[in-house]
């Protein structure tokens, strides 16, 4: 039977992991990141992803050149 952790044990799991002399910006920066990988594997598997070829054409489409002031 396959055990889903619970966001209570990850965070000791965090704090286990960290050094004892860690910060409380460190605690909360180890928390945000792990959020956002949490999130992007959430995505992945639910085909919420997009090639490196589309962003690009997003980005091209996106952007306004004529703005440029170099």
């Amino acid at each position: 039977m396959s055990h889903t952790i619970t966001v209570k044990e990850n965070a000791k799991l965090l704090i286990d992991r960290i050094p004892d002399d860690a910060t409380w910006d460190d605690i909360m920066y180890e928390i945000y990141v792990g959020q956002k990988i949490e999130k992007g594997l959430k995505d992945i598997h639910n085909g919420k992803i997009h090639s490196h070829d589309k962003f690009k054409r997003i980005i091209i489409l996106t952007t306004d050149y004529t703005d440029c002031t170099n």
